[in-house]
């Protein structure tokens, strides 16, 4: 246990630190909540109507930019080799590596994903469900990148495989909060959107280090 929390410190250090952290993030968050209005219009009743589903849509493009460092680093210079070879399972290990990158860069933008959608004209009402699918999502966006981040070690322009890999696997939770918060705004029942969102979250928790470690040992082979 020892070593999981040590691992996990390091891990939220380096991903706080990794290309600007969540700075990088946050500010294209926020760029594109500042560009939306210029895009659709400035009339209020517009922007409203859009507002959730495109800041949520923006939270799923933010949560690729940090993900094309998740292994690479350690994968360069060989401490993906000494984790590999420690006596803690290579899954926990990943595992833990997608959940630094949780906290260090999907929670602050699941603060910030309320503020820009209250900005861009959604109702308060809506801030618990919009930082609760942002705290969710970003969950899976975390542990699905993964995936595609240890897929794509070695490769030349990464990132670029990265995000062909995972945009795919991004669509199932987008389409679940956002039909959640949709539902929410229109006075429907959102429950079940949010439910299943909630489950591919756990899906991928629980299945997307195994092909991590998989995919890394792949790579160092």
């Amino acid at each position: 246990m020892n070593r999981v929390i040590a691992l996990l410190s390091r891990e939220t250090a380096l991903a706080w630190g990794r290309g600007g952290g969540p700075m990088v993030s946050l500010g294209f968050y926020a760029g594109v909540a500042t560009l939306l209005p210029l895009a659709t219009g400035p009339e209020p009743a517009r922007l409203a109507a859009v507002a959730p589903g495109a800041a949520w849509v923006a939270l799923a493009l933010a949560a690729l930019l940090s993900l094309d460092r998740l292994f690479e680093r350690d994968f360069e210079d060989g401490a993906l080799d000494l984790l590999t070879l420690a006596s803690t399972p290579l899954e926990i290990a990943c595992a833990v590596k997608c959940l630094g990158q949780w906290l260090a860069t999907a929670a602050p933008l699941a603060l910030a994903a309320p503020v820009a959608a209250i900005a861009l004209g959604a109702k308060p009402s809506m801030t618990p469900l919009i930082f609760a699918c942002a705290l969710m999502g970003g969950l899976a966006f975390a542990f699905v990148g993964g995936i595609g981040a240890a897929l794509s070690l070695g490769a030349r322009r990464g990132g670029l495989l990265t995000a062909v890999i995972v945009l795919p696997l991004f669509v199932p939770p987008v389409i679940f909060g956002g039909g959640a918060l949709d539902a929410f705004a229109s006075g429907l029942p959102w429950k079940a959107g949010f439910a299943l969102m909630a489950a591919y979250a756990a899906g991928a928790v629980a299945l997307g280090p195994i092909a991590m470690a998989a995919a890394c040992r792949n790579a160092l082979s």
